[in-house]
């Protein structure tokens, strides 16, 4: 049995844990849940932590449970929100549910013979039949209201500092999310909740719920909340959450997502978002610290969980699209991105349309450079851009005499002007 409590703590992604839990982890193989709310069809990055402590958990030999909460998902969980969430129907939260187990399962073994695979549940199904009066008869007796307003969660929503209070729908939900702690303790064995450090109210009202009514002893263990070292939000870009599912974030931009951390991030990420050894982060550790500028934490970090999540393929076409705005490519490079990578790689770069008729009939360079797409201001521009060899399309240089047709476009639809080193410009065919 692998010492699971040391693994997650020199890896940074201990947060608070209750006492005994490492003890009760070594005597022999456990159970130990993780909840994910199925709000949306696709896990983000902000996940990963809790599916990080549950494939640990996984490799030091003890069995994992994933729940995906379609009964707490229709209530939304208040900790750290100051707005209620909106509440989602059952034929969504089910198609959510099932698009979560695939992305799942590229980190988690469900399917094998061993006594520790994991498995899926989803609190729906046991709280579907639930009676209101029998839950308030049931669990709701054995938890005072003075213990559940102590809460954190709690608290900081009825202070005078939030803009709205609190509804009696969230403010049980804490008593629903002990109630699944306290299921699975009877049903699936489970003796720990695992969460991030906001869980902790919820968490904990499970234990004492499994205490209270099961006469049992059930643990918690709580991770960190990843933050960034400039303040702003772990998980989010410019376009809004960085997912997991390559439709709502290409693999490209995925990639460099992790390419762009800071080397403060780096060298924390890479202990939480990777299986690399402690041996191997340290001489990696150290090698980045004598050459920062290669950048290769960001590099091994990125490559690492761009696999994991995706595939080896994405991985190597994101450091190909990654190289496009470098200088390295070739034209043949860039003609191998599908449409969504390329629109990510030159994403902000100035764009105009020409017809496809024109472009069939064939147009000279100077007409592209200027009339049809006004890249360069004038004709006389154009060409002394062309005399001084500084024009390329598709990464290829061209001179006065060239013909831009169909033989040049991209994914049939694109075509890539450049001026010197930086300057870019996409021509879209319509």
């Amino acid at each position: 049995m692998k010492n699971f409590i040391e693994e997650v703590t020199w890896r940074g992604m201990l947060h608070d844990v209750m006492p005994g839990t490492e003890e009760h982890l070594m005597e022999q193989m456990r159970v130990a849940y993780v909840g994910i709310d199925p709000t949306a069809d696709s896990l983000h990055i902000g996940h990963l932590v809790g599916v990080m402590l549950l494939k640990h958990f996984q490799l030091s030999g003890h069995k994992p449970l994933a729940l995906v909460g379609g009964a707490t998902g229709m209530i939304g969980d208040p900790s750290g929100k100051s707005n209620e969430r909106n509440l989602l129907d059952e034929a969504t939260l089910r198609h959510n549910q099932e698009a979560i187990k695939g992305q799942l399962a590229r980190f988690l073994d469900f399917t094998s013979n061993s006594a520790n695979a994991a498995e899926l549940v989803n609190n729906y199904d046991w709280m579907k039949n639930f009676s209101f009066l029998d839950f308030i008869r049931d669990v709701g007796k054995h938890i005072t209201v003075n213990y559940m307003m102590a809460k954190d969660s709690v608290k900081k929503r009825l202070s005078s500092e939030a803009a709205e209070g609190m509804s009696f729908t969230e403010f049980t939900y804490q008593l629903v999310q002990g109630y699944d702690f306290l299921h699975l303790y009877r049903e699936k064995n489970c003796t720990l909740q695992m969460g991030g450090s906001d869980q902790w109210g919820n968490i904990t009202t499970g234990t004492e719920l499994v205490r209270r009514i099961a006469s049992g002893k059930a643990y918690a263990l709580t991770c960190p909340l990843i933050t960034k070292a400039d303040g702003t939000k772990f998980g989010k870009s410019e376009g809004g959450n960085i997912w997991l599912d390559s439709a709502r974030t290409s693999p490209y931009k995925f990639y460099q997502y992790w390419l762009n951390t800071s080397d403060v991030d780096a060298e924390k990420y890479i202990k939480i978002f990777t299986f690399l050894s402690n041996e191997e982060i340290e001489v990696l550790t150290e090698k980045h610290r004598e050459a920062p500028h290669l950048r290769l934490l960001q590099k091994r970090l990125a490559e690492e969980i761009t696999v994991m999540v995706h595939s080896a393929e994405d991985l190597e076409n994101a450091i190909k699209a990654s190289n496009i705005l470098f200088g390295n490519s070739t034209s043949d490079d860039l003609k191998q991105l599908d449409e969504a990578t390329f629109l990510d790689v030159f994403d902000g770069v100035p764009q105009a349309e020409i017809s496809r008729n024109e472009i069939e009939t064939g147009i000279n360079i100077v007409d592209v450079l200027n009339e049809k797409t006004g890249f360069l201001k004038s004709n006389g521009e154009a060409r002394r851009a062309l005399t001084a060899n500084s024009i390329s399309v598709n990464r290829e240089k061209v001179a006065e005499n060239f013909v831009l047709s169909t033989k040049d476009l991209i994914n049939s639809q694109f075509v890539l002007l450049q001026s010197g080193k930086k300057n870019y410009f996409v021509v879209r065919v319509v």
